[in-house]
């Protein structure tokens, strides 16, 4: 069964840091872009972060400068790498991969929650 397992959620303090983990499982031959998104309380789901399978990577205004998506093929895992934070960053975030199993598709994390307190 081919999904997306995140980890590293919990809460932190204003100006603290987080690393977020998302490792693939499963029969998979390639990964092509993966991605972060989060949605907040009340709020639409948004994208936080992209990163393509040759290292080329896009961020939010909201959190560039702050915020670092990285890859480990080997691994097939991706990460985000979250400083400076802030309570508006408070959210659940969802680790979105498109994969190349029999086919390609879009494959979703089951979300992680990430609480800053002020």
């Amino acid at each position: 069964q081919v999904q997306l397992v995140e980890s590293g959620g919990g809460l932190v303090q204003a100006g603290g840091s987080l690393r977020l983990s998302c490792a693939a499982s499963g029969t998979i031959f390639g990964i092509n872009t993966m991605d972060w998104y989060r949605q907040a309380p009340g709020k639409q789901r948004e994208l936080v972060a992209t990163i393509t399978s040759g290292g080329s990577t896009n961020y939010a205004d909201s959190v560039k400068d702050r915020f670092i998506i990285s890859r480990d093929n080997a691994k097939n895992t991706v990460y985000l790498q979250m400083n400076s934070l802030k309570p508006e960053d408070t959210a659940v975030y969802f680790c979105h991969a498109n994969l190349i199993t029999i086919g390609v598709r879009a494959y979703w994390g089951q979300g992680t929650q990430v609480t800053v307190s002020s």
